[in-house]
């Protein structure tokens, strides 16, 4: 991934990725003074739910009918003008004719409702695993320079952890950074019910219990000067006890217990990893990187087991299926691939994004959806009992932060300067109720 902060704050910027365009109104006229009213009031914070949605109100709260674009119009705009970052030029226009043409229409999901009192942000333009949802009521973001928590019941925003300043460990481990960090510019994060870990640009690791106060460790897991933390997963190990697994730009994957915060394992690979899952029996590794293929490891070991052939850029993402035979890899040519660990020749399918890079994977804890999020403006939701050949399009604008799946909820956080925003969606079901909670 690129390590060159002001290339990747330029490119943000110079492109205009995400920003949703500041548009003129449709009555026009008036002095600054009323025009400036009118726009303060067409980007005033307020909230969508599903009835207002039903009603017609758009989800974001984009007042189309007071614009000189419709909203049909903005989108094939965005489309033909959209700068996917690419690392190997037109990667995506040759995968074009391998991947699956599966019509959108289908309907898994339905929306909730859109909270813009969630402001996610958007540390490293390539890293967008920046949402986690640890229950359907339970979500956590980054925006700016700390960790908030978002509460659905209460519609209540309240800060975990702050970055900005002196961060000390309160706590004695050894390899612990007694004098912590100061000003950490994260990277990414990861949540579980109890625990939240944070990685830096310069290869920091910082651990904090949600169940009580201060951070319990800090330390560098890497002293080289191309050390950017790209990705975090907790999970449990076969005993029950907590890890944690770290992709690093220094070309390392370093495994760590909770119990007492030490190194466990470091695998070192040809090429910056960006992105690592192990598969449910705890057995397999899938890494990705910098690098066109991908590769399938021991977990015990880090010994090589298969290499993964067939996309054309770096990748970002992976997640297995539960049943331990299938995984999903997402690349910045615009596609996400299905692979079947019985046969790894090629992968078993092909699907492709509209606009941009394939950054967020996951499959549902049922195994019954594959979901990928692009850079931008589309969530994907693969039926994968169908073999895939069915697909839910979830359409809107702006950059997306990361996606965040729990048994029946899916949360997008959409990163804008204005319509920044938690969307929520809900798995129908065959049968209807009333949630009272």
């Amino acid at each position: 991934m690129s390590i060159n902060a002001v290339e990747e704050l330029g490119y943000m910027d110079e492109e205009e990725e995400g920003e949703i365009e500041e548009f003129e109104f449709l009555n026009g006229g008036g002095n600054g003074d009323e025009q400036d009213d009118e726009y303060a009031q067409l980007i005033r914070i307020t909230d969508t739910s599903a009835e207002e949605a039903r009603r017609g109100k758009d989800i974001q709260g984009i007042p189309w009918d007071r614009l000189q674009i419709t909203r049909d119009e903005y989108r094939k705009t965005r489309i033909k003008t959209y700068k996917n970052y690419e690392n190997f030029p037109n990667s995506s226009e040759l995968l074009e004719k391998t991947c699956k043409q599966v019509e959108k229409g289908s309907n898994y999901y339905d929306f909730r409702y859109n909270s813009r009192a969630v402001s996610p942000c958007i540390l490293h333009f390539q890293l967008r695993n920046l949402i986690w949802a640890t229950s359907k009521h339970d979500v956590y973001f980054i925006s700016d320079t700390s960790v908030f928590h978002f509460s659905s019941l209460s519609r209540k925003v309240t800060e975990v952890l702050n970055f900005s300043g002196q961060i000390t460990p309160i706590e004695k481990y050894t390899g612990n950074l007694a004098g912590g960090f100061f000003g950490l510019n994260v990277t990414t994060f990861a949540v579980n019910e109890v625990l939240l870990v944070a990685g830096g640009f310069h290869g920091e690791l910082i651990c904090k219990s949600l169940e009580r106060r201060g951070v319990s460790f800090c330390t560098r897991t890497t002293f080289e000067e191309n050390s950017i933390t790209n990705a975090i997963d907790i999970y449990k190990d076969f005993r029950g006890g907590t890890r944690i697994m770290v992709s690093n730009n220094d070309c390392g994957v370093r495994e760590f217990d909770v119990e007492r915060f030490q190194l466990l394992n470091h695998f070192r690979f040809p090429w910056s990893v960006n992105h690592t899952s192990i598969s449910p029996d705890r057995k397999l590794v899938t890494v990705v990187g910098d690098d066109r293929d991908g590769l399938l490891v021991d977990s015990q070991s880090g010994k090589v087991i298969s290499t993964l052939t067939g996309h054309l850029d770096y990748s970002f993402a992976s997640s297995w299926h539960p049943n331990n035979l299938y995984f999903a890899t997402g690349n910045q040519d615009k596609s996400c691939r299905v692979w079947d660990i019985r046969n790894l020749s090629s992968s078993l399918s092909t699907l492709k994004g509209n606009i941009g890079a394939i950054r967020s994977v996951q499959f549902s804890s049922d195994g019954r959806f594959l979901f990928f999020a692009e850079a931008a403006d589309f969530v994907h939701v693969y039926d994968a009992e169908v073999n895939y050949e069915r697909r839910q399009e979830i359409d809107f604008f702006g950059e997306i932060s990361g996606i965040s799946i729990g048994e029946d909820e899916l949360f997008v956080g959409v990163w804008d300067r204005v319509y920044a925003s938690l969307l929520s969606y809900r798995r129908q079901r065959v049968y209807d109720y009333l949630d009272l909670v």
